[in-house]
Parts: structure tokens; sequence; C-alpha cells
């Protein structure tokens, strides 16, 4: 009997018996030898990969510093001919234009899926996102409210800050996420493709996406 096999039956038999837990043999850690990045470190260059990659994945992609964030978000609203925003309840207000025509609505929770299918656009935060593989996670945290306010809406508004929410690949972005948290990985709008790879958008989320890389400085 080889000893990888002596060792599963054993686990085996113990958790058949019912020991407790403390007779149990400990996993052993696993060995992790592979590269956790394949980028430089520098703010800037991950902050344009990232940026690279979203519009490869047909994301809309654009720029703004702490004073000209709302302007930019009011004119992608008004490019989009949005009437109807929703937005998290704990969005910051200096986040959104006052002199935009539109009807801004922070999302209680309460809000039907049919209400929110009839709402123009979406504005969140986001909890991070990672350069390497144009993706942006949303956990449900602060400035991005509840799972199915960024997937009704047919258009959604994710202000990313750079540099200090971008990582530069997946194994940085798992340690900083809670698990237990409900999490949305996007990569680009939402798209499927049949068998005959004739490109669909929008059938399981927004069928636009607008990154707006929000500098810290």
């Amino acid at each position: 009997m080889t000893d990888s096999r002596a060792l599963i039956l054993g686990r085996i038999r113990t958790a058949v018996a019912g020991s407790d837990r403390a007779a149990r043999p400990e996993n052993e850690p696993l060995a992790r030898g592979y590269r956790e990045r394949h980028t430089d470190a520098d703010p800037a260059a991950l902050t344009d990969l990232l940026a690279e990659h979203l519009t490869d994945y047909r994301a809309h992609v654009h720029r703004a510093s702490a004073a000209g964030l709302a302007q930019t978000i009011r004119q992608l609203l008004t490019d989009r001919g949005a009437r109807t925003v929703a937005v998290p309840p704990d969005l910051p207000a200096a986040w959104l234009p006052d002199d935009a025509d539109v009807a801004f609505r922070r999302d209680d929770g309460l809000t039907t899926a049919a209400e929110l299918d009839r709402t123009d656009s979406v504005v969140t935060g986001c909890a991070l996102a990672i350069a390497e593989t144009g993706t942006i996670v949303l956990d449900a945290g602060p400035a991005q409210g509840r799972r199915a306010l960024t997937l009704v809406p047919d258009h959604h508004i994710c202000v990313v800050r750079t540099p200090g929410q971008v990582v530069a690949a997946v194994p940085q972005a798992l340690p900083l996420l809670d698990p237990r948290r409900p999490q949305t990985w996007i990569s680009g709008p939402s798209a499927t493709s049949d068998i005959e790879l004739d490109r669909v958008e929008g059938v399981h989320g927004p069928r636009r996406l607008d990154v707006v890389l929000l500098s810290d400085g």
C-alpha cells in the first residue's frame, strides 16, 4: 500500500469513526511555488494596465480627479440619456453632480427587481480592481450597495480609486477579500456567446460598463 493511499484511508476511517477534530490528522500546507504577479509594482503602470485590459473587455474607461469626478459622471449619464439613477445609500455625495437632469435614488434595499429594471443607470464604488485580468470586484461593501443593484440596471458606472484599490494579480486580491461576503467579479459588460460565437451583451448584467479611474492625488 502506498503512503498516500494509506494516508487517505486512515483519514476516512478516522472521520467515519466519529473521532473529535483534535484526533484527526492535520492537512499539510500546499506548496505554492507559482509566481504571484507578472507585472511591475509601479502604481502608475498598474493603473495603465488595468485600463488597457478593461478596454479589451469592452468596458469604457475614463480618468478623473476628485474635483472633476462629479462632472465626469454627469457627462456619462447625459451621454447615456439616463433619467433615473440608483446609488448605494452610502455613496459619497461629492461623487454626484447637483446640476444633472436626473433623479438620483438611494437604494434602501426594498427596491424591487422590476423597479431596478426600469432604472436607467447605477453608480457605485468597488472593493478592488485587478490589473492583470482587467477585473473589478464588488463585495457589497462601502459605496457598493447590494448585489442586485449592479446586476439589473442596463448601465453601470463604477468608480475605482487609483492606485489605492488596484492590485496586480488575483493572488494579491484574495487576501483582501472576505469569502463570507457576496462577491461579484466583473470583466467588462455582461456578455455571452451562442454556439456560433455571436456575442450578446446585457444578458446577465449591465449592457454598458463605464469605469472611472479616480486619482487619489
